[in-house]
């Protein structure tokens, strides 16, 4: 089993630099056009040349202005929270949510209300004997 471990990171070093040359945008490509270096990627793979010289000297890598790496931005990223963590966003749920509550709460019991005053009136014309249906 061992024996194709080597063949097996040569593999995944070969995909990974292929990949990231095909998402990796035109104006981040250094020295040769994203085209050759798709294809210098693909032809020298398997000797690993293709793929290190990808990594090493095709792609300008992104230093940050306060000299983080992009782990440590990555840990201390706090822009974004999930929704079902963030206080604000599940106030602001429970504030949209109770006034069109109330207001469908409402509507609901003035219907209830239409309708029982239009049953006690029903019931009242069929004591006085004043029921149209039975005619």
């Amino acid at each position: 089993m061992l024996r194709y471990l080597p063949f097996l990171l040569v593999l995944a070093l070969w995909i990974y630099a292929f990949i990231d040359c095909l998402n990796t945008p035109e104006q981040e490509v250094k020295h040769l056009p994203k085209v050759v270096w798709i294809i210098i990627v693909l032809l020298f793979g398997e000797v690993l040349i293709g793929p290190v010289a990808w990594l090493v000297a095709g792609r300008a890598r992104k230093v940050s202005a306060d000299g983080s790496t992009s782990s440590e931005r990555h840990r201390n990223r706090t822009e974004w929270v999930a929704p079902d963590d963030n206080p604000d966003f599940l106030k602001s749920l429970k504030d949209e949510a109770a006034p069109s509550k109330e207001v469908k709460d409402e509507a609901l019991l003035k219907d209830w209300e239409a309708d029982l005053r239009r049953r006690e009136e029903e019931l009242k014309r069929r004591e006085n004997g004043d029921d149209p249906k039975q005619s």
